[in-house]
């Protein structure tokens, strides 16, 4: 099973794929393998995920005003396309950000190259890069992997386990996910589709409206405006709720596609929004997207611990984000966890600076489901008990702001020496 899908929430009507990901979904193939962006042989550095057929597609990207030029690229391409791709391309190791006009023209030229060797135009390629920032893109890498990459493709798991493979920078694995669910739900007894994905990410990670690099496909016959819909929906409730270190990257990027190969007598009207068909195929895309949003806080560089902040009692939703966000990043509360210690006056006092809305009399907070606070108080607890509980692989921090019915979570990790290590060392 993969490592994605020890963070999956099951829910009703779905069923997971234990080794899928971006292949599972019909039409569509992958690979992933060494093009010399990473100096170390045994390392894949550059995945290629193709449609069988041009198909609809969907993107969100970063807003990093510092944004790399694949992103400019593959936001125009879509455009241009009206939202329709044949392939996607990503590197890891060099991000071709802040590279300026040479950026682009490269970022230009490898999408030309994958064309070239597809025989599809130029603009139905999407890229992607990852890595290093200010360094320029390798195109004698492109030339060179990409024919061996496309002379791989295939549809097969392992195929797509290279493909996430190589999209890693320091990720301790490759992160997918894929999930399907019946037709019948909505009037299409005997049909299945599907929603598959891999994605990477570990550091850099606080995403504004989009993700790390996360490829997605679907077999499913969506048009356009109701796959960016769905998309749009389902990365502010998982990826967009995710951070490892408060820092958002300049290259991040979330592209969805989607085949139709699934469907015999469904079609785009019948998954139009506002349809029992977009609401099954959205709480698919949800629950894959959630799943990867907790893999990456689970791998975060150097983290042991998968933390869950749930913040509920908040006066609206975005004061409610705003709070566990707050808490999420907080060093203090990440050096805490990391020591395993369940010192709650941490939380309590990045709730107190988050600028939601609340009066301390009214907090309650539990950690691991068990009451510290309450009231704005400190509760007796067992502290020979938190330890024990500090052991499980996910630690849940829950406070309730006594100050309306909105709620939120966000997940993050703990905060090691590793993280610093890592980082301290990233170039080289």
């Amino acid at each position: 099973m993969g490592f994605a899908n020890q963070w999956y929430v099951p829910r009703e009507g779905l069923e997971l794929h234990p080794d899928g990901g971006v292949t599972s979904a019909q039409g569509f193939s992958a690979a992933g393998v060494h093009a010399g962006f990473n100096p170390d042989p045994a390392k894949l550095d550059l995945a290629l995920v193709v449609a069988d057929e041009p198909c609809a597609a969907a993107a969100v990207f970063t807003q990093n005003v510092f944004c790399a030029p694949p992103v400019a690229v593959s936001r125009e391409h879509l455009e241009r396309t009206g939202g329709v791709a044949r392939a996607v391309v990503a590197n890891s190791k060099v991000a071709n950000a802040a590279t300026g006009d040479e950026g682009l023209r490269r970022a230009e030229a490898a999408a030309a190259i994958v064309a070239d060797v597809l025989g599809c135009p130029a603009d139905e390629v999407l890229v992607a890069s990852t890595g290093v920032i200010g360094v320029h893109l390798p195109l004698e890498r492109f030339a060179g992997g990409v024919p061996q990459a496309a002379a791989r493709l295939s549809a097969d798991d392992a195929a797509a386990r290279d493909a996430a493979s190589a999209i890693m920078t320091t990720d301790t694995r490759p992160k997918e996910c894929a999930v399907s669910f019946d037709g019948a739900a909505f009037g299409f007894p005997g049909e299945r589709f599907t929603v598959g994905a891999m994605a990477k990410g570990s550091g850099m990670i606080m995403p504004n409206m989009a993700t790390m690099i996360a490829v997605l496909t679907t077999d499913a016959p969506l048009a356009p405006p109701d796959l960016a819909a769905a998309l749009k929906a389902a990365v502010a409730e998982s990826f967009n709720k995710v951070t490892v270190d408060s820092d958002t990257s300049t290259n991040d990027t979330c592209i969805l596609l989607a085949s139709g190969a699934a469907a015999r007598s469904a079609g785009p009207a019948d998954f139009a929004q506002g349809t029992p068909g977009h609401a099954a195929f959205s709480a698919a895309l949800a629950a894959v997207c959630t799943a990867l949003a907790r893999a990456m806080a689970a791998d975060g560089e150097g983290a042991t611990r998968l933390v869950t902040v749930t913040v509920t009692g908040a006066a609206n939703p975005e004061e409610a984000d705003l709070a566990a966000r707050t808490v999420a990043n907080s060093p203090l509360v990440k050096t805490a966890i990391y020591g395993k210690d369940a010192n709650w006056g941490r939380i309590a006092a990045a709730l107190g600076r988050s600028g939601a809305r609340f009066a301390k009399e009214g907090v309650d907070i539990r950690i691991m489901g068990i009451p510290v606070c309450e009231g704005g108080m400190a509760l007796d607890f067992d502290e020979a008990e938190a330890l024990r509980r500090f052991e499980r692989p996910e630690i849940a921090i829950d406070a309730d702001l006594g100050a309306g019915s909105a709620s939120a979570t966000v997940w993050t990790c703990d905060l090691t020496h590793d993280y610093v290590t890592i980082n301290g060392d990233y170039r080289s």
